[in-house]
């Protein structure tokens, strides 16, 4: 059987009756020419039967569409749930990704970081929070980030202010006697911290007794599991028979929080009330469905990856116009009530 001839840049000229710098055009920067011209070289392209060669595109033009990823872990279900739907957006912007999981190791990143420049990526989006941002803004690409610390760099965030006063408002809805945040330890310039803030501004304002715990839970749940069970033994030691509202900054966590409570009494107490944070597919399936403040987590990837290629796509024009300084944009949080919350 006769090999199948590959389809050529000359092959396309001499049909369509273009210069294969026309031809070339077409593909690097199809907005040079007409419309008529590009539907006549699509049209081409049908009928030869031309298959692109993305390797010789890549060696010519030195584009890869590719955009890496450093997410910190897969433990905590929203970063898997936003991984989930930054690679859905191939079908929108057609970039493919490379991904890492750093695991909060600061050294581990930056190679990483090296390799993805290796591979000629055009952009990358980073949920790690080891590495400063002044520090990300100066390689050579364009950066997004996604909930973390974001001074130098662009990013897209969560209106986690809001989210925390929106869960501190539920609460108290419910006359809990004491109102409760679990959060990691958080510097003032990460997003989470608004969780924190907001949950406290709203207990101030109503003079509402309130109490704030920080931990660290670290990235599996073999580091989560003993910190969620100590912080409930002090919690029924120091507040027995009060009804408490729990806000935790995960769904993860409020997983893990439930089932120890589900373990010991066969279901949840009257008295605990508890909201999670991200709307993550964990708060949907637990056995209780969590009440939780729901990032938007398919919107925070779809602003994530337009920011980046907006960004991506000014630098292969001739004249580049660089920002003026990085874009912060806020999306707001919805608060779903679920079990956890409506039981009793």
């Amino acid at each position: 059987m006769k090999e199948k001839k590959n389809v050529t840049f000359n092959d396309i000229a001499d049909y369509t009756n273009f210069s294969k710098t026309t031809i070339s055009r077409y593909f690097n920067n199809p907005d040079s020419l007409t419309l008529k011209n590009q539907q006549i070289i699509s049209d081409a392209l049908v009928k030869l039967g031309y298959q692109e060669n993305k390797v010789a595109r890549i060696l010519a033009n030195g584009k890869t569409e590719f955009i890496g990823i450093i997410i910190p872990d897969l433990y905590y279900h929203f970063y898997s749930e936003i991984l989930n739907q930054i690679l859905s957006t191939y079908e929108v912007f057609n970039y493919k990704f490379l991904i890492f999981v750093g695991n909060k190791n600061e050294e581990t990143e930056r190679r990483y970081i090296q390799e993805l420049l290796a591979y000629k990526i055009e952009g990358m989006i980073i949920l790690s929070h080891t590495i400063s941002s002044k520090e990300l803004s100066g390689l050579s690409i364009p950066i997004v980030t996604i909930e973390r610390e974001d001074r130098y760099v662009c990013s897209v965030n969560t209106d986690n202010h809001m989210g925390g006063y929106q869960a501190a408002a539920l609460l108290a809805r419910h006359k809990c006697d004491i109102l409760i945040h679990i959060n990691s330890p958080a510097s003032e310039d990460v997003p989470a911290h608004g969780r924190l803030s907001g949950f406290s501004d709203f207990c101030r304002e109503n003079s509402l007794e309130y109490r704030i715990i920080q931990k660290e839970f670290g990235h599996d749940y073999k580091g989560a599991l003993p910190q969620i069970r100590t912080i409930l033994d002090d919690l029924e030691s120091l507040y027995p028979g009060q009804k408490k509202g729990i806000f935790i900054s995960s769904d993860t966590l409020a997983n893990v929080m439930l089932n120890l409570l589900i373990r010991k009494y066969g279901t949840l107490p009257e008295d605990y009330l508890l909201v999670g944070f991200d709307n993550s597919p964990i708060s949907r399936e637990a056995v209780l469905p969590i009440s939780t403040v729901g990032q938007q987590i398919d919107k925070l990837a779809y602003e994530a990856v337009r920011l980046l290629v907006e960004q991506m796509t000014e630098q292969k024009k001739r004249k580049p116009v660089p920002l003026d300084k990085p874009v912060h944009k806020i999306i707001p949080p919805i608060l779903f009530r679920r079990e956890t919350t409506e039981h009793s």
